[in-house]
């Protein structure tokens, strides 16, 4: 096994069990080795401290995947950790029964590079670097092991897999007859094969994790969708950047007066009409949608004096890293500065920022001074009524702050 040496006192973040260490920390690595191979790191002093995947074409070089630097990664090791992971969700009585669930959490999870969600009766694996890329056929194997699942397709596709110098992979890794209950959408409204339908709180979804967004659904925002059916009664709703319609159905099951939903995205809103059609309880009356671009659009909205009681901004990702994060705050800053001017009296803004490289902090500060700027001319104040992130089955490891991509506020406003 290669070894990697750190320059003095690039140490420090691994004894605080972080788990990346970039180019700027290798003194050196010795022996013979390619990309994704496990190497031992230790300190300029010769000091053992953990075994990482080597990944030569990213900056960040190696990426843990045992703080024990005797652990043996092989196949076992990662039986272990995913039986874990998903040990640790089924000890979590808010995710059981859930249809739609994310078994593996990368880095969080103790497994860098590697995503695993599961809908039904399918897993769908992301893997982005090239030490889970090795382990492919590990990995696959440990999920089949620990679900129970025989269908695993995987949706290696993600753009950061050019930064590890890795080609787009997708396809079935396993696929044997579908369980019982894994009901196809091909069955009920004329969809594709690869398609499934799950449920969640009430209301049944479309996934398409052949081709949507991630794995073909934002498991992340499950309890946000709830949040939104408890707020909606009777309320005028507002959609932005609608995907495939979660925030909308879940606010029409809430008892909304109206929802119109918006996405720059045709394909999207078809699938979100779509999922629609699958919840003959929700009324379609109330349902209005609107290609269109969400800036332009929320520009015309004030322009004509509309008004919404509840609108959710759930934007895609502004600034991947924070070298972005200048562009991404003039983005969101532009989004909620007319989300709250369209508000009614004791209107409600649910927003969001999934972007790695803008925190917590960051947007609260992005949308105090849209705040500031929509009420100049009113007077109108907007205070934070809940903070939002992520669900219970995208833990955030406290030495990795980096896992706490998904943050939002809900805001009500005077």
């Amino acid at each position: 096994m290669a070894t990697l040496t750190l320059h003095p006192g690039k140490e420090k973040s691994v004894l605080r069990r972080h788990p990346w260490l970039f180019s700027g920390a290798v003194a050196q690595l010795d022996g013979r080795v390619r990309p994704g191979d496990t190497v031992d790191v230790v300190s300029y002093q010769g000091r053992a401290l953990a075994r990482a995947a080597w990944s030569p074409a990213s900056q960040i070089r190696a990426r843990i995947w045992s703080f024990d630097a005797e652990e043996t990664i092989d196949h076992a090791f990662f039986k272990r950790r995913i039986a874990a992971a998903v040990a640790r969700r089924a000890a979590l009585p808010e995710l059981a029964g859930q249809q739609g669930l994310r078994l593996i959490h990368a880095e969080s999870d103790g497994l860098p590079g590697v995503m695993a969600d599961r809908y039904a009766d399918t897993v769908v694996l992301q893997l982005t670097t090239a030490g889970a890329d090795k382990w492919r056929a590990a990995i696959a194997d440990s999920l089949h092991k620990a679900t129970g699942c025989a269908r695993i397709y995987e949706r290696s596709d993600a753009e950061v897999r050019k930064l590890e110098g890795l080609d787009c992979v997708t396809g079935w890794i396993l696929n044997t007859p579908r369980f019982p209950g894994g009901a196809k959408l091909a069955d009920e409204v004329g969809g594709e094969d690869e398609s499934l339908v799950i449920e969640e709180h009430g209301v049944r979804m479309a996934v398409d994790f052949v081709a949507g967004h991630k794995t073909g659904f934002y498991l992340d925002q499950r309890d946000n969708r709830r949040r939104v059916a408890e707020l909606a009664h009777g309320r005028r709703v507002l959609n932005c950047f609608c995907y495939t319609a979660g925030f909308s159905l879940q606010a029409l099951a809430g008892g909304a007066r109206e929802v119109v939903s918006m996405d720059s995205s045709g394909p999207a809103l078809a699938i979100a009409q779509r999922n629609l059609a699958l919840n003959p309880q929700l009324d379609p009356s109330r349902a209005i949608w609107r290609e269109a671009d969400v800036f332009a659009e929320l520009r015309n909205l004030c322009a004509r004096g509309e008004r919404f009681d509840l609108i959710v901004l759930d934007p895609p990702k502004f600034a991947h890293t924070a070298a972005h994060a200048e562009r991404a705050a003039r983005a969101y800053k532009d989004i909620n500065l007319h989300a709250l001017q369209l508000l009614a009296p004791g209107g409600l803004l649910m927003t969001f920022s999934c972007s790695g490289g803008v925190g917590a902090e960051l947007f609260q500060k992005i949308v105090t001074g849209a705040a500031l700027d929509a009420g100049s001319s009113t007077q109108i104040r907007t205070r934070i009524v809940q903070r939002l992130q992520g669900a219970a089955d995208h833990p955030v490891d406290l030495a990795f702050p980096e896992g706490d991509y998904l943050k939002g506020l809900l805001l009500q406003v005077d």
